[in-house]
């Protein structure tokens, strides 16, 4: 199979293989030595995308409510053999515990769980009801600035959103957000494709990311099958 080819993220100056590995019930849900074995194989695809974030424990068997997913992923990455600086690593600022926890917080707790040094792209999660535009770009300008973060992105926002975010960071002298991801798949075409949406990605200098690229995995055929699990059956194996 030939590698997966490269492609620039927005004009963050960062390079990509345009298939990323996530992580969402992934890692803790799975052996060790099949974890390994799929970043390995990753690598061995030309894959260097490599996406994590704190997720709620659904198995009930995690050592903490929150977070066990970054800890799985950071000692499977370390035990893959696979150099820090080889991987572009993505992960999210969930907002979830502001104002208590600003972004540096939250950041932090991330790298400690992962055990890393720094973050190449943290997407922003939308804001909640308080949390200014200026806010935002303040607080990851000063996570860019102290090294701790390369580039910064967006989850699922709205396109006014995004031009706010682009015109704010102008004015603080921060980079824009470098991509946005959001749905996208063969099904679900808005909103990426939308003209409002593609105004303003073009506004950021923004890449695309797509997820929920198989719907849920509809688009497998798996829910033909009786008995199939999965999100859209409602419950995982």
């Amino acid at each position: 199979m030939a590698a997966v080819g490269r492609r620039p993220l927005g004009a963050s100056g960062i390079h990509v293989s345009e298939l990323a590995l996530g992580s969402w019930r992934t890692y803790e849900r799975i052996p060790r030595d099949v974890g390994i074995g799929v970043i390995r194989k990753a690598r061995e695809l030309g894959i260097n995308f490599l996406d994590d974030a704190r997720y709620n424990d659904e198995t009930g068997t995690a050592p903490m409510k929150s977070g066990y997913s970054e800890v799985v992923f950071g000692e499977l990455f370390r035990a893959s053999g696979w150099k820090r600086e080889e991987v572009v690593l993505a992960n999210k600022l969930w907002w979830e515990f502001w104002p208590e926890q600003r972004a540096a917080a939250e950041l932090e707790g991330s790298l400690g769980r992962m055990g890393m040094d720094y973050i190449d792209l943290a997407y922003a999660e939308r804001p909640p009801a308080g949390l200014t535009m200026q806010e935002i770009v303040r607080d990851i300008g000063a996570l860019i600035a102290a090294g701790s973060l390369r580039a910064w992105g967006v989850l699922n926002w709205k396109p006014g959103m995004i031009v706010e975010a682009v015109d704010e960071a102008s004015a603080q002298g921060v980079p824009p957000p470098c991509a946005a991801q959001l749905a996208y798949s063969l099904v679900r075409r808005s909103p990426v494709e939308d003209r409002e949406m593609a105004n303003a990605l073009e506004a950021a200098g923004a890449s695309v990311v797509a997820s929920f690229t198989l719907d849920g995995g509809a688009l497998t055929g798996k829910y033909t099958e009786p008995g199939a699990t999965g999100r859209l059956a409602g419950r995982l194996d």
